[in-house]
């Protein structure tokens, strides 16, 4: 969701599904009690904010626990912990947020503004090494020092002011903060139960204090399945719509399938071949992302340089995958090729409302000529014979299309092999935080609503060891002197990005996803997100039979 979010983050990878049930009065009442069965692609990681990973993370966070703010069906920030918008300053450095005084935790205390405040120090605190405190690094004044272990922790621009009202001062104008406060790395946490609880806070659905919809149950550490119960501490409880949502973690489209027709699974995510013949099926939904397959080209592994140093090899294979074959017949759920890393949809120019792909056009098409090109140049560099190890989670579209790759890229040039290992998410994600990979299949989701929520992937310090000083020059320009000049700000996004991804060929995109799904026609209120979780739960409801 780190420079993989996003949340965040995509296709099938994508995350999950759901629905709900709950109670109602209207005419049509919704079922009680009986619970609504939803899918997830991946392992369940963690319940501590703080260590979160991937988008099953994500969603299941944003489910159990409540930031200052939440996303309405159309992705509009609205109230949630807090009672307002916050009041800004007219120098755009200084938030104020009022709280509302009737959220509590599950333990019956209050939620605080000093909630917030022990969690965004405790994520900033470079002992722990999170990996989302990035976000707090990019937009926190003094966060920076602090990582760096050149200021104390006190020293964190933020502050409760009192029990109800949260002061946080940014390092300079970031236009789009307010839609950072939606991610679950700014959720609030109980230093008194955290702190009781030490290591074994957020392994088990116990070990944890709620303030969201939801709390989890019958939940620890690697295990494939979970269960979501509405919580009746929760303040806004009554316009909770289901009472209890079971999860189960299914790999493979083939096997959601079966379950969702065997009436197992209530919402189900196909990919590939099954998306492609059920699309005339009633039970077909296919819901827009910004969420973005993508491939990350490693420069260092274990200490020493990767072929992937080398620009004209990352610049022949960038141009050497055909993704309008891929997409199409490959993945073939509905996702679109993508020419750039701002997915269409996603954010617009604030001036003239005109969306960032088709401001910034395309990037990197495919072009064999081309490729050929630079891949002879890259073998005059490294030698004839190149090899190259890519990795894949073991979700069952993203094998498929990393042997596609292996084939297409293998057989296009001459002297290339590629290895591809397939590995559980957590593991890959593992292994990419610490560099330990050539190339990895991946995806994104946006953190939050701006372009450089995805540029920033290619800053200097990645885990890719991209480094560029044109580039970070570009975004340096973008976040502090052009901070308040949206136009000029907006132009300076675009060039960062064809400086990243074509000039210097620092990643290769693929394909934005759709969410392609097969869902219970009593299943009503999903709420599909293009940044911050994927999806939210707490509007999720089925309909009476």
């Amino acid at each position: 969701m780190k420079k993989t979010l996003k949340s965040v983050f995509g296709l099938v990878m994508l995350m999950t599904i759901l629905s709900g049930c709950s109670g109602g009065q209207e005419a049509k009442q919704t079922q009680k009690n009986k619970p609504i069965n939803l899918m997830s692609p991946s392992e369940l990681t963690t319940l501590d904010t703080s260590v979160m990973l991937d988008f099953p993370d994500a969603i299941v966070q944003t489910a159990a626990f409540e930031g200052l703010y939440a996303l309405d069906d159309k992705d509009q920030l609205i109230p949630a912990a807090a009672k307002e918008m916050p009041t800004i300053s007219e120098d755009g450095k200084t938030y104020t947020i009022k709280l509302r005084d009737d959220a509590k935790w599950t333990n019956d205390d209050p939620v605080t503004a000093a909630d917030f405040e022990y969690a965004w120090k405790k994520m900033i605190d470079p002992k722990n090494g999170f990996v989302y405190s990035f976000l707090v690094v990019d937009t926190i004044l003094n966060a920076e020092e602090i990582s760096a272990g050149k200021k104390a922790v006190d020293e964190l621009g933020v502050k409760s002011l009192d029990d109800q009202t949260l002061e946080i001062k940014l390092k300079e104008a970031k236009p789009y903060f307010t839609s950072v406060l939606a991610f679950p790395t700014f959720f609030p946490q109980n230093q008194k139960f955290v702190e009781k609880l030490g290591a074994d806070y957020g392994t088990t659905s116990e070990n944890v204090v709620y303030n969201g919809p939801f709390t989890v149950e019958n939940w620890k550490q690697t295990d494939l399945s979970w269960d979501l119960k509405k919580n009746e501490k929760y303040w806004d409880r009554s316009n909770v719509k289901s009472d209890t949502i079971h999860y189960e973690v299914v790999k493979e489209a083939s096997t959601a399938l079966n379950l969702f027709e065997d009436g197992q699974l209530d919402v189900a995510t196909i990919t590939g071949e099954l998306a492609k013949q059920n699309q005339s099926n009633p039970d077909y939904h296919s819901y827009p992302t910004a969420t973005m397959n993508y491939i990350r080209l490693n420069q260092k592994r274990q200490g020493k340089d990767t072929p992937l140093k080398n620009e004209n090899l990352r610049k022949a294979l960038a141009l050497g995958i055909d993704k309008e074959n891929l997409v199409n017949n490959i993945i073939a759920d509905g996702s679109k090729p993508l020419y750039g890393a701002i997915t269409k949809g996603f954010v617009s120019n604030p001036e003239t409302g005109v969306d960032f792909r088709e401001e910034a056009g395309d990037l990197m098409t495919y072009n064999k000529d081309e490729a050929l090109k630079y891949w002879e140049l890259a073998k005059k560099e490294l030698g004839d014979n190149i090899t190259l190890d890519l990795m894949v989670t073991d979700d069952g579209s993203y094998k498929k299309m990393g042997e596609s790759l292996q084939g297409s890229l293998e057989k296009l040039f001459s002297g290339l092999t590629v290895n591809v290992s397939a590995l559980p998410t957590e593991t890959a994600l593992n292994l990419s935080r610490e560099s330990d990979y050539d190339m990895f299949l991946i995806y994104w989701t946006p953190d939050y609503q701006d372009p450089i929520s995805t540029l920033s992937m290619l800053r200097t310090g990645n885990d890719r060891n991209y480094s560029n000083a044109t580039y970070d020059g570009l975004l340096d320009d973008a976040s502090q002197k052009y901070a308040t000049n949206l136009e000029k700000r907006w132009e300076t996004l675009i060039a960062a990005e064809k400086e990243g991804i074509e000039t210097t060929a620092g990643m290769i995109i693929i394909s934005q996803n759709q969410q392609s799904v097969l869902q219970n026609q009593q299943v009503k209120g999903l709420s599909y997100h293009t940044f911050a979780a994927p999806l939210t739960l707490k509007d999720v409801y089925k309909e009476a039979e």
